[in-house]
This record gives C-alpha cells, structure tokens and sequence, in this order.
C-alpha cells in the first residue's frame, strides 16, 4: 500500500526577516522543522514540505504544491508568530484537512531559564490567532499541543491524520449491496439517493446474473488453491468436508473479484437473499471477513449506512471492524459482541477456528464459517445514524475490549468479544438508546475519541460523546 502523503506547513513572520533577527533564529528553527517532519514520517506518512511561509503568496505557493502532490492533509507548525491575515486565505478556501501542532523545542520556560530561548519558542499565540480565524470562517481543524520528547504530541497529530483521512475517503467511496435491505429493519435503511446526496457514495448492485457468472468462470485450480488456503489458515472446531469447502472458496472468490469489478470500497450481504436468485448458494462470511481483513468496509443485512462508514474508517485506521452489541453481562459490567460469522481477522487473539455452519435461513447451502475473539485493547465504539431533525449523527464512545481468562471462554464456536463501556452497562445501554443509534457499528482499536470527533466534524456530523 502506498503511504499517504501530507504537507507540512511551518509557519513564520516576514518581520523578523526584515529586522535581522531571523538570520540567528532560522538556523535553529528549520533543522527543528525538519526533525518534525522527520517524526510524521516515522509515523509512516510521506511528507510533503514547504518551505517557511511568511507572507499571503508564500503560503498560496505552500497549498499548490501540496495539491498538486496528491498530500491528503495539511500539518502546520508555529516557528514563530505568524500574523493569521497572511495565511488564513490559503487555509480555510483549501479542502485539504487541518491539523495543528503546536510544539517547541525547549522543554522548560521557568524563570531560571535563559530569555534568550522566547526567539526560538513563542508560537503559541501564533497558534492562537490562525485558530480563532480558522473557528470565524468556519475551517474545521484538530490540535495537538504538547512537547515533543516529554508527550505522546506527535502521535495525537497522527492520529487526527489518520481520522482526516476516513473522513475525506467516504465521498466518493462506492458501497456494493448483495441482496438488498433486510426486510423490517428500520433503523439503519436509507434510500440509495440520500448515501450519494449526504455523503458521495454511490451504492452498486450486482447486475441480474453477475455473481453467478463470477462463480461459473472460476476455475477449478484456482477454488482448490482458495481452499488449500483455508485449511492452512484456520484449525477446525469439527471436521470440515472438501465439498462444502470448495463451495466456499467459489462464492468467496466471486464476490472478491466482483467488489474488485466494482471497485468497491464496502459492501453488505442480506443473508436472507442468498441462494434465493443473487447468483450465490452460500452466504459469504468467510469473503466478508477476508475483506475486512484487506481493508474493505462490510456490513451485515444488508446496511449500506454502516459498511460505508466501516469502509471509510478503514482508510485511516485499519484496525476497524463491524460489530453488534448481541448480551449484556450485567455481573461483569461488559457487553458482548457478536455475529454470525463477521469480523476482522486483524482483531481478533489467537488462532481462528473454522466449521460448518448448519444454515437454515433463506435458501442457501451449508457455508464453511470462522470464528475468533476480539482482543484486549482500547478501542473506540462509533455508530453513524438519521435523527429526525439533524439529518444524521454520530454516536462516539471509548471503550476497553477484554479478553477471557484462560481456559474459561466456552464460546469458541462463535464470533465475541467483551466491550467495556466507559460507564455502567445499564447506563450506557440507556445512553446508546436514547441517542437514537442504529444496532450495527464499528469498532475501532487504536483511535482516539477526539479523532473520531474530528472524523465527524469534517463530515458535518453532531456528534454524542459517552465517556
């Protein structure tokens, strides 16, 4: 995969090149720079960087570059203070997200410091007026402050990259939908006309007879090779039949290459359809989790809302998966998470474990499914969903996934985890109700709420936060 790039913005005042006192302060400050830089891309990102922008056509040039570039994002950085008329223009009439790092070199400013040091360490309130320009033309941006070898502050700025990212990858995404909206579930069904108006995502069906065709040309070499694989990957919790297997590995290889025909971002299956004319005879949980896995967004029952959040989430942050809240374990103050047979391989702890599902829904055969337990970390729980006058909102909450002590999980024949909400289950069953959230989700490990709150003010989305 290709890094993503950004540009970096540093951001300085003609004055002190034209009074002097530059010429003693550049040459601590842009080696500083450029060891920022440096730091974003450790974090994995190609950096794009400017040169120091002083006055109105420096940082016009600063923005050209970085679009024609391809950079995703834009970070800036405060050398000195830096008058906001100068640069606001650039920054707020630019789509290119924001962050904003407000760092110094020095650590500590009491007063047995040398004065000396405020040359090389006073933007801050450079900080503080772009930011008040930035809130009165409406720019949203996100702020990390912090030093940068005493504080996590350069990775709260990755962090926000990478929730800049989703947020700019769901317009123009395309979501596949198999088999249509399950019938009788309201909560999260919206009209393929408010995914593309709201937004930008066009949602694709597959043509009358597609699939089945992608089955057909699937060659018999090739579906024994996908189900070699899945004997190598996963250990059996009972004997699994070659002929159900190779079943599998077709259907999974179908709708493979259809969401690759597609281009899909996400997609979403109604497993009620399947078999019932979709050009599938198995429901595709292995392919949905396979997908996840590569980085494509899913959802179940056919919810286009959710697979194309879960898909956007993805771009920034990879670790990310549908779930549904299933139980309340009201002694353990913990939530189980569960589905049929639909997760990211990437979460899960330990190896996963395959079987035959005995499938009596629809009129689908037998699928070969595979199971596996969310591991422990933090993660962010996000629901995306309509209120009746904001149009849509975001539910955001921080969580702690919890792994079961050893030899006492009894439920290795199906997909869990154990999500601890930030309060009391009952309490936070209560909040997720009366905020109107749907009962499909995403589940993101390694992001933070403030992230997922700039994902939804980039999106123009209200946000409810439990924490």
């Amino acid at each position: 995969m290709d890094k993503i790039k950004i540009g970096f913005l540093p951001l300085y005042i003609k004055l002190y090149d034209d009074s002097g006192s530059g010429a003693k302060a550049r040459p601590r400050l842009e080696p500083f720079a450029a060891k920022l830089a440096g730091l974003l891309a450790d974090e994995g990102f190609e950096v794009v960087s400017a040169p120091f922008c002083r006055i109105k056509p420096e940082f016009a040039d600063a923005y050209r570059l970085f679009e024609s570039s391809g950079c995703r994002a834009v970070v800036t950085w405060h050398a000195a203070y830096s008058p906001s008329l100068e640069s606001i223009e650039a920054l707020a009439s630019s789509p290119l997200p924001l962050v904003v790092l407000d760092t110094t070199e020095t650590y500590a400013f009491g007063p047995e410091q040398d004065p000396g040091e405020i040359s090389y360490c006073h933007g801050i309130h450079g900080v503080m007026d772009m930011c008040s320009m930035l809130h009165r033309y409406g720019k949203p941006f996100a702020i990390a402050a912090g030093h940068i070898e005493h504080s996590d502050v350069i990775a709260r700025t990755a962090g926000f990259l990478r929730a800049a990212i989703a947020a700019t990858s769901l317009k123009g995404s395309r979501t596949g939908s198999i088999g249509g909206s399950f019938s009788g579930m309201g909560d999260f069904l919206v009209t393929d006309k408010e995914m593309l108006d709201r937004f930008g995502v066009t949602v694709v069906y597959a043509g009358e007879g597609e699939l089945a065709e992608l089955r057909a040309g699937t060659g018999k070499s090739e579906t024994e090779a996908e189900a070699a694989s899945v004997r190598a990957e996963y250990e059996p919790l009972e004997p699994v039949s070659d002929e159900v297997l190779l079943r599998t590995a077709e259907n999974s290889l179908a709708v493979r290459k259809w969401i690759e025909r597609k281009k899909l971002d996400a997609f979403t299956a109604n497993f009620l359809e399947i078999g019932m004319g979709t050009g599938l005879d198995i429901m595709p949980f292995m392919e949905a989790c396979k997908a996840m896995k590569r980085g494509t967004g899913y959802a179940g029952e056919g919810d286009v809302l959710t697979a194309s959040l879960v898909g956007a989430l993805m771009k920034g942050y990879p670790d990310t998966s549908f779930v549904e809240i299933f139980c309340p374990d009201w002694e353990g103050g913990r939530l189980l998470l569960s589905h049929m047979g639909e997760y990211n391989p990437r979460l899960v702890s330990g190896k996963e474990m395959m079987k035959e599902m005995d499938f009596i829904y629809g009129g689908a055969k037998n699928p070969v499914v595979t199971y596996g337990c969310y591991r422990s970390g933090d993660a962010v729980f996000v629901n995306l969903f309509r209120t009746a006058d904001e149009g849509f909102r975001l539910f955001i909450s921080p969580v702690k996934m919890e792994e079961p002590a050893p030899g006492t999980d009894r439920f290795t024949n199906k997909v869990r985890g154990w999500m601890r909400p930030p309060e009391e289950v009952a309490e936070f069953l209560e909040d997720i109700s009366f905020a109107g959230a749907t009962h499909h989700s995403a589940l993101v490990y390694g992001a933070r709420t403030a992230e997922i709150e700039y994902f939804a003010r980039l999106l123009g989305l209200p946000f409810t936060t439990v924490k």
